[in-house]
């Protein structure tokens, strides 16, 4: 299955005007199998960890903290497969197509792993704007940023499933401005009027949810007996658009960036923010310095990129 055949023009046209495509069988099985084993590794076995039951529910439209226990970023001391599954080429070909976009970066990558009973999942009804931009969703879905939300473990309603409202069924109700006000009486009312057009997002194994950050949605709890959920969210932005942000790679260096470097083509690293062969940053010096860091860094396009001496 090439990268092209994994979504098609009328999912991209469905993320621009309802802000969620659901693309199901976007990753193979054995990509699924790969990045499922890799996620015991970083989290252990899920026998071990998951609940008999589930956890009783909070008070309604309140995030629980704990919801994050098993939430980190790439990179992780594991094998390639989850290290690179949130720049696999199907999603930054996803990720040009939605943002009209010749490059795109990467500034969110996470693994997220649910157990039940380890604590409430249940959320409200949010929009992912507030901590990616200092500012507001443009108007121009192509403006902003696309989130990808991967299952890669099948995710019933009982296995925590997301909850959204398209943006086409939410213009009537409120912007995503609305989120902003918590004040008990219009939050209530806002929870309410979104739930009457929640939708699930359960899906197999292998699904891809692409959505904007103006898009409402929330998390839900797990409640099949010894249940647990597997995701990896990768968030794409147009290279250069310094508006919307999330992680500064550069800080987590204490990580085991080997783990990419090693095994990321140029196009996956430049999602990083990493220069593509031929950009003038690169020279011998700085190739060669680049390689002492990672010395299982295949330097080979960089290097033949380079202008040769006059």
């Amino acid at each position: 299955m090439s990268d092209q055949q994994r979504f098609t023009p009328e999912d991209v046209e469905t993320w621009k005007r309802d802000g969620v495509a659901l693309l199901r069988g976007f990753f193979t099985a054995e990509e699924c199998a790969a990045v499922r084993a890799d996620f015991e590794i970083v989290f252990g076995d899920p026998t071990t960890r998951a609940g008999a039951a589930a956890a009783q529910a909070a008070e309604r439209g309140k995030f629980n903290l704990a919801q994050f226990k098993n939430f980190d970023g790439v990179p992780f001391d594991c094998s390639p497969a989850l290290n690179l599954i949130g720049v696999h080429p199907a999603l930054i070909a996803f990720a040009k197509a939605a943002l009209g976009a010749e490059a795109v970066q990467l500034y969110q990558c996470q693994a997220w792993a649910k157990y039940t009973g380890e604590t409430d999942y249940d959320q409200p009804f949010h929009a992912d704007f507030s901590n990616h931009t200092l500012t507001v969703p443009s108007e121009d879905p192509q403006k902003n940023a696309v989130t990808i939300f991967c299952y890669f473990t099948d995710v019933t309603d009982a296995h925590g499933a997301t909850h959204y409202v398209t943006r086409t069924d939410s213009r009537t109700i409120a912007g995503p401005e609305a989120t902003l006000n918590r004040t008990p009486e219009p939050w209530t009312k806002l929870q309410a009027e979104l739930m009457a057009h929640a939708r699930s997002a359960a899906s197999p194994a292998g699904t891809a949810i692409a959505y904007t950050t103006d898009v409402f949605h929330r998390g839900t709890n797990l409640t099949a007996p010894g249940g647990y959920r597997y995701a990896v969210m990768a968030c794409f932005k147009k290279a250069g658009d310094e508006s919307i942000g999330y992680t500064a790679w550069q800080y987590h260096h204490t990580k085991p960036w080997a783990r990419i470097f090693d095994h990321a083509t140029p196009e996956q690293l430049a999602c990083f923010g990493v220069q593509l062969p031929g950009d003038p940053f690169w020279t011998e010096t700085t190739i060669a310095r680049t390689q002492m860091r990672y010395p299982g860094w295949n330097a080979a396009p960089y290097r033949a990129a380079l202008e040769p001496l006059a």
